[in-house]
């Protein structure tokens, strides 16, 4: 049963043109993805640690859709450079979010930009599948639970040498490794809807 937190964030999004939605289950959470995706789409994505724990890269995998698969085995530094560049005329992108705000605000923190640029600009749409351990009250704490719990972890995962990995918080490096690059807060958008997300219960990514 969906809580009063959750149903407020998904009510605010919506007032920013943004639809949410909620589940409760890993099964559940495929359901609504492949009914939000059509068979040929060409399918995006960014980094996401909840992506791959929800099963959804490999439900994408499996499907009957292009996939510009930044994670296969082998690639080049060029070969990946191409997908974040095919990423824009993607029919959909799948993404993690760093926090969602009860007013309906999404918050990212992004090395190159690769993850957040789509997300801002140039897929049809953008499914963004989120724990709801990321629900934050306000921008403020949607900024501090992105520098000081995701991108320490983050960066210890992506095996940087940065010091938020040893001291496991942000003090605002000037690392030539830092991955604190890009700072996102999107407040709506012009196409409703284009922006989907689907919240899972329980506590996924970063």
């Amino acid at each position: 049963m969906i809580n009063i937190i959750v149903q407020k964030t998904i009510d605010s999004l919506n007032k920013n043109n943004m639809a949410g939605f909620y589940v409760d289950s890993i099964a559940a959470l495929h359901e609504v993805i492949r009914s939000l995706i059509h068979k040929g789409e060409t399918i995006g994505c960014g980094d996401s640690v909840t992506l791959e724990q929800t099963g959804i890269f490999d439900l994408i995998r499996a499907g009957d859709y292009r996939f510009l698969d930044k994670h296969k085995f082998g690639m080049t530094h060029e070969e990946k450079q191409e997908i974040y560049f095919q990423n824009f005329r993607a029919n959909t992108f799948l993404t993690g979010i760093n926090a969602v705000t009860m007013d309906g605000k999404l918050f990212n923190i992004d090395g190159n930009g690769s993850r957040v640029a789509p997300i801002i600009y140039g897929p049809e749409q953008v499914i963004a599948v989120v724990g709801t351990n990321k629900i934050v009250s306000s921008t403020d704490e949607a900024i501090t639970r992105a520098r000081q719990v995701a991108a320490p972890l983050d960066a210890k995962r992506l095996g940087k040498n940065t010091p938020c990995t040893k001291l496991g918080k942000c003090i605002d490096c000037k690392h030539n490794e830092r991955i604190c690059n890009d700072f996102v807060l999107i407040t709506g958008q012009f196409k409703k809807d284009r922006i989907k997300v689907v919240f899972i219960e329980g506590s996924y990514g970063f």
